[in-house]
């Protein structure tokens, strides 16, 4: 099911560190009551897709998938967000 969110529909953003977390989390709570909660990772992956797009002269699209790794930095999650070209 794909949704287009429009700014009106939301009605708060929270950024914040939990007690007792290591990562931020976000939380986004929709006009009928939702609330999209997103990990750090997600919203990082997403900005940078953002970012790149905003300010690339030519780049106009980022396509991230997740992909769970055997092999990764220490501390990093074994589920990432990776760029990927568009399927």
């Amino acid at each position: 099911m794909k949704r287009v969110i429009s700014n009106d529909e939301v009605v708060r953003v929270v950024i914040a560190l939990p007690e007792g977390h290591q990562h931020i989390r976000t939380t986004i709570v929709l006009a009928d009551g939702t609330e999209l909660v997103f990990q750090e990772a997600t919203m990082a992956n997403i900005v940078r897709g953002f970012v790149n797009i905003k300010t690339h002269p030519r780049q106009a699209l980022v396509y991230l998938e997740g992909q769970s790794l055997e092999t990764r930095k220490p501390g990093y999650a074994a589920w990432q967000l990776l760029e990927r070209p568009e399927p």
